[in-house]
């Protein structure tokens, strides 16, 4: 709890910087704000505490993926500091991405579905802003218009689904709710059971699963890089993270409303972002449908829940963010002369060698090749599906996984065997190559150590 107020008086500050002249100060001020937030979260490590009239509980599970959020967000505010240096409207900036902070909080805490609600539309309402935040870039303002409208149209489905289980149960509350369900086996009305299908609707859209992605390339494409890139890792940590807390909490005893479903969207996820991914010649459109794809792998923990799902979606969201952050901080490097098309990457072996080499391993890993940190994710999350009985989703995603060899795979090949177009060594900022000697190490010892980080739940 203590995390969600800091980070709400950060915000706050944020707003109040203006009218003080502290824009200047601001930026250290927030790093330091995010360490002490990481601190003030691992003092409530097995507290399970709950706040609000048990509107919020922050268990351990709230705990390790609140860390991990401000974790990824100190790095990501590393990676993005140029975002932050126009005067006109540095202080929104910082606004803006803290409050939606605030909402990723409130997304792996919330024990009552008004709070799910509040913490997603405190995310997302940030999050459209941001996305329109090149003001003068036509692609920019097209995502945040399509960011929006579908991400109200998906809201309009989660909130009917919540207004739906309310009427049945008569309670907000996961634990009331999932009661209810026990009490009332083989006897639940109709429209309870539609309630459930609705949020995970609107759940699929927050997690950008297929059939419900189709926003994800554009509003990738279109936003600012580094929104991009907050989008990728952070945004999906916590819409997996409120997705796991719904379904395993909530709606375990309908499992066999919504598992076959689920399956269906993950098979389609898998398929529809490998394969899509493999014909893109933008690299951030790209990765883009490698977010997609990794939704889906993802699923396969709701899909096989079980005592081990809530680490094993905790150490994929790690690595996955991880191996994004480093990913997008090189490809942010070398659009500024050259645009996002893979060919944009030809020679960056010799033009820099560090950032190839950061690059290289950050893709190693999203693609799953051992022993990386990506790799163990992967395996886990197939382990687990295998022990569920769910034989042809693994089968499934292994070949999606072999697909994705391929297109990061041309982007390495790019880096290290073809000639460079424009053959100036690419520099890198001081705080830039401290990121990326920080993404580096931590992919390393993820990749040593998996064990470590999946024992934290």
């Amino acid at each position: 709890m203590k995390s969600l107020l800091l980070l709400s008086g950060l915000g706050v500050l944020a707003l109040l910087a203006e009218i003080f002249n502290l824009k200047k100060r601001l930026y250290p001020v927030v790093l330091i704000g995010l360490l002490v937030t990481i601190a003030a979260a691992v003092k409530d490590w097995n507290t399970n505490i709950h706040y609000y009239s048990n509107m919020m509980l922050f268990d351990n599970f709230a705990i390790t993926f609140t860390v991990l959020i401000c974790v990824v967000a100190l790095l990501w505010f590393v990676m993005s500091q140029s975002y932050f240096t126009e005067e006109t409207n540095v202080t929104d900036h910082f606004a803006l991405v803290l409050f939606s902070l605030v909402g990723a909080v409130c997304m792996v805490s919330y024990n009552n579905m008004a709070m799910l609600f509040l913490g997603i539309e405190i995310l997302s309402l940030s999050l459209y802003v941001m996305a329109g935040s090149k003001k003068n870039d036509l692609l920019s303002n097209e995502a945040a218009l399509k960011y929006f409208l579908m991400g109200s149209f998906a809201t309009g489905f989660l909130l009917f689904g919540i207004a739906l289980i309310y009427g049945a149960s008569g309670s907000f509350h996961l634990s009331a709710i999932a009661y209810y369900i026990s009490e009332n086996q083989g006897h639940l009305p109709t429209f309870f059971y539609a309630g459930v299908l609705l949020m995970l609707v609107g759940m699929a859209f927050k997690v950008s699963a297929a059939p419900f992605h189709f926003w994800a390339p554009d509003v990738y494409q279109g936003s600012p890089t580094v929104v991009t890139a907050f989008m990728a890792t952070i945004v999906k940590t916590a819409a997996f993270a409120a997705f796991f807390r719904l379904f395993a909490t909530c709606f375990m005893g309908v499992a066999g409303t919504w598992t076959d479903i689920v399956s269906v969207m993950c098979i389609l996820t898998l398929i529809v972002g490998n394969i899509t991914a493999v014909f893109q010649e933008s690299t951030k459109r790209m990765l883009a449908f490698s977010s997609v794809a990794h939704a889906g792998y993802m699923l396969l923990a709701i899909v096989s829940l079980s005592a081990h799902s809530g680490s094993n979606i905790l150490y994929y969201t790690a690595a996955y963010s991880v191996a994004t952050i480093a990913s997008f901080t090189v490809l942010y490097n070398v659009m500024q002369g050259a645009g996002d098309a893979i060919e944009s990457f030809n020679g960056l072996s010799k033009r820099n060698p560090f950032a190839a080499l950061v690059m290289a391993v950050a893709l190693l890993s999203l693609a799953g090749i051992p022993p990386m940190a990506g790799f163990f994710g992967k395996y886990y999350l197939f382990t687990s599906a295998l022990e569920a009985h769910h034989i042809w989703l693994v089968l499934v995603a292994v070949f999606a996984s072999l697909v994705g060899v391929y297109y990061y795979f041309k982007i390495l090949i790019a880096m290290y065997f073809k000639p460079a177009k424009n053959a100036a060594a690419l520099s890198l900022s001081g705080s830039h190559q401290l990121l990326l000697v920080i993404s580096l190490l931590l992919m390393l010892l993820m990749g040593a150590m998996p064990d470590w980080i999946i024992r934290l739940i």
